[in-house]
């Protein structure tokens, strides 16, 4: 049974491809800002602007597919002007509440997806709101049972609940340990 063997190697039934068998994380994270207005980006726009991340995890399930719970404290920082935009204007803290799924699992590498609710500081004229929503593709790699690095591309919009919706969108990289 092939299919039964690599269904077994994705999901270990006994660990959480985030966390392993720990019941914290914390993630550390930057990434670089692109100007494209769309979900998932392709990275040929890049702006002077960029995130910091801190996030603190636990361990759940989401309809048994291995998950984590996170809290989230961004800090964007934009720095001078592209595209018409004053990337320093949204230089501003982000609060937000997430859930990553494991999508895939193969020995050491994982690759999830996360969405999740928060709120900015200050409205601004890009987002127009301060209520933003945040989704995330990851790809991680276990470098052992307390340290992993994963890959990131994250998107925060309003979700067209205020007039002005342009985005922003990063991708970046971080490290996590879990404890």
């Amino acid at each position: 049974m092939p299919t039964m063997a690599m269904a077994e190697s994705m999901f270990l039934p006994d660990s959480n491809p985030f966390t392993g068998n720990y019941q914290n994380q914390m993630f550390y994270g930057i990434g670089q800002g692109f100007d494209t207005g769309i979900l998932l980006p392709p990275p040929v726009k890049p702006v002077p602007f960029y995130i910091g991340t801190i996030t603190y995890s636990q361990p759940t399930s989401f309809f048994r597919i291995p998950a984590r719970r996170n809290l989230n404290i961004s800090m964007t920082l934009g720095l001078g002007e592209k595209n018409g935009w004053k990337w320093q204007d949204y230089t501003i803290p982000i609060g937000y509440v997430t859930e990553d799924i494991a999508l895939f699992r193969y020995k050491r590498i994982y690759m999830g997806t996360g969405a999740g609710v928060g709120l900015q500081a200050k409205e601004n004229a890009r987002l127009g709101a301060k209520l933003v929503f945040q989704f995330k593709v990851m790809f991680g790699y276990n470098i052992n049972k307390e340290w992993a690095t994963e890959l990131f591309i994250q998107h925060f919009s309003n979700a067209n609940t205020a007039e002005e919706n342009n985005s922003y969108a990063f991708y970046g990289i971080g490290i996590t340990h879990n404890f």
